[in-house]
């Protein structure tokens, strides 16, 4: 057994080494400190040419421009607080800012690469254009905007459910195996597959790699030792660190995009501006977790699952395969996760740190909805999608995940088992 254990774990390096470097990745010894951010009209369209500059507390000024894909990057000598402005004059003819904040504001960079929201508008001239907060058009796309992330968030969330139901795991490495499975259609991309093809290779890939050799080398091992849970979680946090750094090594820090359908011209659907890889990958995030609901409800492993959620005793003394449910439930969340991971990749950037990113939105819509229901985290995964999505309206861009976790702290003070989870008796 130990051995076969051994050479599992060398094929699975050797697989994801050899992925890497087919890609013609370079490898990068640490991420740069940068302020990083795109810069795209509300139809998804790259808004190219944009000067954004950052002055330290000594003067020192650095700069980086928008490129054809609305990619901007400031290097930045270090951390610290930082004067960040737009240049409005480079904005191109018809496009404003939506918050004249943005012109000029104070910042904090710790280290590694800062994400900046900039909210850009069309129509008038160019400059600042501050946008009425509370009108019906701008509720109604942020309503659909936050539908479309919260299939998102459902994606990585069922399988994290799957698993906690399964296992009893609180699996903090979840985030990454979003970002794995982007990082993987990334690879496959730069070697020259279009990301059509890329992204399903990527998804079979990271759902037999990531989580069913994951589990097979990691996870069975310690649970056939008797690993108690508290100590699973504290192995799955130290994972997720190694992983979120083995990406920096080889991808670096700067966000990266796929070569095809970065920049895509907008369409709008009445009142709602979207684009179309967006409503493709929303369509396709539904059908991916219909078929995991029917799955789950209709077939004999689906059923098998759910036996061992309720009580694995039970299960195995009824003859049902504790262990190849586990594994059948690894590969279903990693394949999942996977997907999420390259829906962010196509409708935002693969940055090494996207999965730390969303991992909070996600223990959110897990706990919001029911640990361990697939049913509490999709429906927790939507209701946190629009929420995250209006407070926009209200509070700054950047601090939207913020309210997405005072809502569940308010929902758990009046249902502790939260929205569709059953009681259970502590003590």
């Amino acid at each position: 057994m130990l051995r076969r254990v051994r050479l599992a774990l060398g094929v699975l390096l050797l697989a994801t080494i050899a992925l890497f470097v087919s890609g013609g990745l370079s490898p990068a010894t640490a991420a740069d400190t940068t302020i990083t951010g795109t810069l795209s009209t509300p139809g998804g369209e790259a808004v190219v040419g944009v000067l954004v500059t950052a002055t330290d507390a000594d003067g020192v000024l650095t700069s980086g421009t928008s490129d054809d894909k609305g990619v901007f990057v400031v290097p930045l000598p270090a951390g610290g607080t930082y004067l960040v402005e737009v240049d409005i004059t480079t904005l191109p003819e018809g496009i404003t800012l939506n918050n004249a904040e943005d012109a000029s504001r104070s910042l904090l960079v710790l280290g590694g690469e800062k994400r900046l929201l900039i909210g850009l508008s069309e129509g008038g001239e160019s400059g600042i254009s501050e946008v009425e907060s509370g009108t019906s058009e701008r509720v109604i796309q942020l309503f659909l905007d936050g539908i479309l992330y919260g299939l998102v968030i459902a994606l990585g969330a069922v399988g994290m459910n799957l698993v906690f139901g399964t296992t009893g795991l609180t699996n903090f490495s979840q985030g990454e195996l979003l970002s794995l499975g982007a990082f993987t259609a990334l690879a496959i991309n730069t070697a020259g597959v279009n990301i059509i093809i890329a992204a399903p290779i990527a998804i079979v890939f990271a759902a037999f790699v990531y989580g069913w050799g994951q589990n097979r080398i990691l996870w069975r091992p310690l649970r056939r030792r008797k690993t108690g849970l508290i100590a699973a979680m504290i192995v799955s946090i130290g994972l997720a660190i190694f992983l979120r750094y083995t990406l920096v090594l080889f991808f670096g820090g700067a966000p990266s995009s796929y070569k095809q359908f970065a920049g895509q011209p907008g369409i709008e659907i009445g009142p709602f501006n979207t684009t179309p890889k967006a409503l493709i990958l929303g369509l396709l995030a539904v059908i991916a977790l219909t078929a995991t609901v029917t799955w789950l409800q209709r077939s004999r492993i689906g059923k098998a699952t759910r036996a061992v959620s309720d009580n694995p005793a039970l299960a195995s003394a009824t003859g049902i395969d504790v262990e190849r449910v586990i594994s059948v439930v690894w590969i279903v969340g990693a394949g999942l996760a996977a997907f999420a991971g390259i829906y962010l990749g196509l409708t935002q950037n693969t940055v090494w740190n996207m999965g730390q990113r969303i991992l909070l939105v996600l223990f959110a819509a897990v706990i919001l909805g029911g640990l361990g229901t697939i049913y509490g985290a999709i429906v927790g995964a939507m209701v946190v999608g629009i929420f995250v999505q209006l407070t926009t309206l209200v509070i700054p861009t950047e601090m939207k995940t913020v309210g997405a976790l005072f809502l569940m702290i308010l929902i758990l003070m009046v249902r502790p088992q939260g929205l569709l989870g059953r009681k259970e008796r502590v003590g």
